[in-house]
């Protein structure tokens, strides 16, 4: 029993990081099939707020098990970095898409257009929000807080981030970018991610920098109409 309990602990701090990013992994794997399974005339794309609010309620459900995101504070300075590191990601981003950076051809994305070709505001703003507010706080928490910490340490809790190997970074980096089709911007902003994380010692640095790429990210594709890029 003894001998156990560090490993149980361990995984009782593994699964509040991991439950919600599995959600959100495994709604995308069912989609076709949820699609397939709505009656006539229902829009698919609203599915994405079902996604999202079950990533959300896990989150909302584990908030208290999520020591590494108290107090929620960030100093003035702290703050700039970590908006513009975001906005660096962003402009790199969206020109790391040449052929050879992705992971097959580039799809349709989430076009949130009407049939007569006006933007449905409603789910542009509902994509939005989930993009910028929600898979932020999941990937960090499961990305950074767990997966970078836990292959130098399984008892991750107790591995402060600047202590943080360039090894764990570079494979959890390269973890990240397989997770996206754009892997190359993905590996750049894990390694960004990881290292402004390792810098900073707290995990709402990367959250606020990857919350700036997203929303960045999505006023953009709106505006240039690139859903590929959602």
């Amino acid at each position: 029993m003894t001998l156990l309990a560090p490993a149980a602990e361990d995984a009782r701090a593994a699964l509040p990081r991991s439950l919600p990013f599995a959600l959100y992994i495994a709604f995308l794997a069912i989609l076709p099939w949820l699609r397939a399974a709505l009656p006539a005339g229902w829009d698919g794309r609203w599915l994405y707020g079902v996604q999202i609010g079950a990533v959300l309620l896990a989150l909302l459900a584990f908030a208290p098990r999520f020591g590494e995101l108290r107090p929620v504070v960030l100093s003035g300075r702290a703050t700039a970095t970590a908006i513009l590191v975001g906005a660096g990601v962003f402009v790199v981003w969206i020109h790391l898409d040449a052929a050879w950076a992705t992971f097959g051809r580039a799809g349709s994305g989430f076009d949130p257009r009407t049939p007569a070709g006006d933007i449905d505001w409603p789910l542009a703003m509902l994509r939005l929000f989930g993009a910028a507010a929600v898979v932020p706080v999941m990937e960090e928490l499961f990305w950074r807080s767990f997966i970078l910490r836990w292959i130098d340490e399984a008892a991750f809790l107790r591995l402060a981030p600047a202590a943080i190997s360039l090894r764990a970074l570079a494979i959890s980096a390269a973890l990240f970018g397989i997770e996206h089709t754009l892997w190359c911007a993905g590996i750049m902003a894990g390694l960004t991610y990881g290292a402004l994380y390792r810098q900073s010692g707290t995990l709402w640095s990367p959250i606020l920098a990857h919350a700036t790429t997203n929303l960045l990210l999505g006023i953009w594709v709106l505006a240039t109409g690139r859903w590929w890029f959602w």
